[in-house]
């Protein structure tokens, strides 16, 4: 979509521009549409989501005030999918963006398993075995995450019997680990989460299951694909697990008001040099100018790591035994995408899931973190990104400790502004921003109606599917760890 966007829309340091809107628009003379302030505000407005997180759980402060976060789709059903939860057994709050691509299964299926993976993880085997012993005595099991979610987050019900039955193989393979004890750290099981599910979507596509729904479920899940980017936010700091090209950046003010980025994730894909060396060093050097050609993996896909797409991981042999055991000619109509096979596939595999993860140590200064997908960072830079956050942030809390200077200064700047915030939503803010910036920064209301009049057929070749989600920081936890 990004090539046939640049076409029509220009390059990306021109698309801000009312004028390269007009261009848009002078594409869609067939259609005569406007929208009101009110419609533009319940399309941005209908997914959105804000959480406040209790002060106090698991027996201390929460490292986490608040969070805010909305989606607006561009493919029909939406691809990006997110998730929020509390650990229950450990303290922490998780927070994921999941960016589809093949269609929306895997992603929907990796925002609803991979929190349950990782907090399983972080527990101790005596917690472990708890739920086992509920599981053997058929007892409700004593709840893992504590979930937050939007309305519009529905689960598979037909799948959840398959998923709690390969959770529970994984908590009886932790308890064999004779050292697991307290569980695993942050990092640690933020690591073997991301590898054991994208194992486990693996074998559930090639294993007998009960009914061809099912089956039909896990195949799509797996020959789809997902990048994902999980936060797991503790009272020691903040721990990114990173696969694929959602982001994940860290605001961060200044002593004299303003507002910095820092990158708290690396993007997977052709641009990060060092990770297309990594992946040719895996393979034959006979291979090496055709693993990545035209910025794509194998020419087909743009993320060099992600769940699922098993096309890139999975042996020939392997994939045309899987699709040909499906024996309803709807499934088979329904996952034609997937029977192409990429040229020059020689050597699998060639895409892992394997999460790139950093850890920051929570500081006064940090104020908030943004996790977006894809959609959302084409539009924006970090920093653009954080000085919109930021200075929303500052039109509803003015900061403590700022000196007189300071706060005639801030004011001024917020009077500078050529408008007010629309959205008492962070995440809204974004996106709002993200679609409707024009050339001088000012909010333009003919590229924004532009962006969201568009029929459904047409949306995805201007713009991503957008998931943001801001996750306000304590600040004063931060400051009685410094102090």
């Amino acid at each position: 979509w990004g090539t046939f966007r640049s076409e029509l829309l220009g390059s990306s340091d021109e698309s801000g521009s009312c004028s390269q809107s007009g261009r848009l628009l002078s594409t869609r003379q067939d259609l005569d549409f406007q929208l009101s302030q009110v419609q533009i505000n319940s399309i941005l407005r209908s997914n959105e989501q804000s959480v406040s997180v209790p002060e106090f759980y698991g027996g201390g402060l929460s490292s986490v005030r608040k969070f805010e976060s909305n989606q607006l789709a561009a493919n029909m059903p939406n691809e990006d999918h997110r998730s929020a939860a509390t650990c229950l057994q450990s303290k922490g709050m998780l927070f994921g963006v999941f960016d589809g691509h093949g269609g929306w299964a895997c992603a929907q299926a990796v925002s609803e398993r991979l929190l349950y993976y990782i907090a399983t993880a972080m527990m101790s085997k005596q917690s472990l075995e708890e739920l086992e012993k509920c599981m053997e005595h058929c007892r409700p099991i004593p709840p893992i995450l504590k979930w937050y979610k939007h309305h519009a987050d529905y689960n598979y019900r037909d799948s959840a019997s398959l998923y709690i039955d390969q959770l529970r193989v994984f908590w009886q393979e932790l308890l064999d680990i004779e050292e697991h004890g307290e569980g695993m750290s942050p990092i640690d099981a933020l690591e073997c989460a991301f590898k054991r599910l994208d194992a486990d979507i693996s074998l559930e596509a090639q294993v007998p299951l009960s009914n061809d729904l099912m089956k039909s479920t896990a195949i799509q899940v797996a020959f789809s694909g997902c990048t994902a980017c999980v936060a797991h936010i503790g009272t020691d700091g903040i721990h990114v697990a990173n696969a694929g090209d959602c982001r994940a950046v860290l605001g961060v003010q200044e002593e004299d008001g303003s507002w910095s980025a820092l990158p708290l994730s690396l993007d997977h894909n052709s641009q990060n040099q060092a990770e297309v060396e990594r992946i040719r060093a895996q393979h034959p050097p006979s291979e090496r100018d055709t693993i990545v050609t035209d910025g794509r993996l194998l020419g087909v896909l743009l993320p060099l790591r992600a769940f699922g797409d098993v096309r890139f991981k999975w042996s020939c042999a392997l994939q045309q035994s899987v699709l040909s055991s499906l024996e309803s000619a709807v499934d088979l109509d329904s996952l034609n995408l997937y029977q192409y096979m990429p040229l020059n596939y020689k050597t699998p595999p060639y895409l892992d899931v394997t999460p790139e993860i950093m850890y920051h140590k929570i500081r006064p200064q940090d104020h908030f973190l943004i996790l977006g997908t894809d959609g959302l960072w084409d539009e924006l830079t970090n920093a653009e990104a954080v000085r919109l956050v930021g200075e929303h942030l500052s039109g509803f809390h003015l900061q403590r400790n700022l000196k007189l200077g300071q706060m005639h200064e801030l004011l001024l700047k917020r009077q500078a502004r050529a408008s007010p915030a629309l959205d008492t939503n962070g995440a809204t803010h974004l996106i709002r921003h993200a679609l409707g910036t024009g050339e001088y920064g000012e909010l333009c209301q003919e590229r924004l109606v532009s962006m969201l009049a568009l029929p459904e057929d047409l949306a995805r070749m201007y713009r991503d599917d957008i998931t943001a989600t801001v996750v306000y920081l304590n600040s004063d936890l931060a400051r009685s760890h410094h102090s």
